[in-house]
């Protein structure tokens, strides 16, 4: 009779960050508090971008995107966490630790190519200032952002596949606090060599595009500072990037850290700490990174409240 490439394992057991009980209340508020951070900070910016004509232009379309996503991003992992925190047993069934792998690879890719985006339109702004509201019409925004969001699903169907045609026999422990990938293939008692083979291509794939991009993106943008004669321009050119720099830098570097480290078990335990960067605490400074410098952040807030208020 031929085998069935179904699930022999109904559920899983997350570890968690840590298994100390003395640290699991005060980290439940930790990541509580940050959760509420993230959820009324993105939802300000998304409010703010809908209610203000003066930031209905491309690079807020973007933000207001970027927002969007990194709001739904932390709530795949967040809420599972701190109910973990709370029970003695964490566990996930294999119905939701699948969803959490098709989510998590949805909003993470479209984080990725929202900051490719983003950074496209920083080119466009400063080295190419007359053509910038030519070049970045409302269509070629709306193209940008549902290739993005096409992209991330072709990815998310492809990962999430792979991953339902996996066998789990026995071993049913996760070593980290959300269905993670890696974590996830070793614990499979069939070959994951398909598994592989898609996150190397679509994994390679995608980081080439957005590396390329940021870095060909800020090289004619370097060109182009350096050669503005006065200090103020540099300045103020320097003022636009700048939030999308320290964006990019957070999000790409806590994801280097968990990925692009050997598979063991000390490497393991490194990298669920990592991954506490790309999955709560980006998602929770993205929108302090961009409204804290931000004028019209500032004056659209100042206006919306007023107007609610008189």
């Amino acid at each position: 009779m031929d085998s069935v490439n179904v699930s022999l394992v109904a559920e899983f057991i997350l570890i968690g960050l840590t298994d100390q009980p003395d640290l699991q209340i005060p980290l439940f508020f930790v990541f509580l508090a940050v959760y509420l951070v993230t959820t009324l900070g993105n939802l300000c910016l998304i409010i703010l971008t809908v209610l203000n004509s003066n930031l209905h232009t491309p690079m807020y379309f973007f933000l207001f995107n970027l927002s969007l996503i990194d709001l739904c991003y932390s709530s795949v992992f967040t809420p599972q966490m701190l109910m973990n925190f709370i029970l003695r047993k964490n566990i996930i069934t294999y119905i939701k630790c699948m969803t959490q792998v098709y989510f998590f690879s949805f909003f993470a890719i479209s984080e990725c190519y929202v900051l490719t985006s983003m950074a496209y339109d920083r080119y466009m702004a400063i080295c190419n200032p007359l053509l910038y509201n030519v070049v970045m019409s409302p269509k070629l925004c709306l193209i940008l952002m549902l290739g993005s969001y096409f992209i991330a699903l072709c990815n998310a169907v492809a990962h999430t596949v792979c991953m339902l045609r996996l066998t789990f026999c026995d071993a049913n422990i996760i070593n980290h606090y959300f269905c993670d990938i890696p974590p996830l293939l070793q614990l499979s008692c069939t070959s994951t060599y398909v598994n592989e083979l898609v996150i190397y291509v679509l994994g390679g794939i995608n980081i080439i595009i957005y590396s390329l991009t940021i870095f060909m993106s800020y090289g004619f943008i370097l060109s182009s500072i350096f050669h503005i004669s006065s200090s103020e321009g540099r300045s103020k050119a320097f003022s636009i990037c700048s939030s999308h720099i320290i964006a990019v830098s957070l999000f790409s570097g806590s994801g280097a850290l968990v990925y692009f480290k050997p598979s063991s078990i000390g490497s393991m335990n490194e990298g669920k700490i990592f991954s506490v960067f790309y999955t709560n605490v980006v998602p929770m400074l993205n929108p302090l990174i961009y409204s804290l410098r931000n004028k019209d952040i500032k004056l659209a807030l100042n206006k919306t409240l007023n107007s609610r208020i008189f």
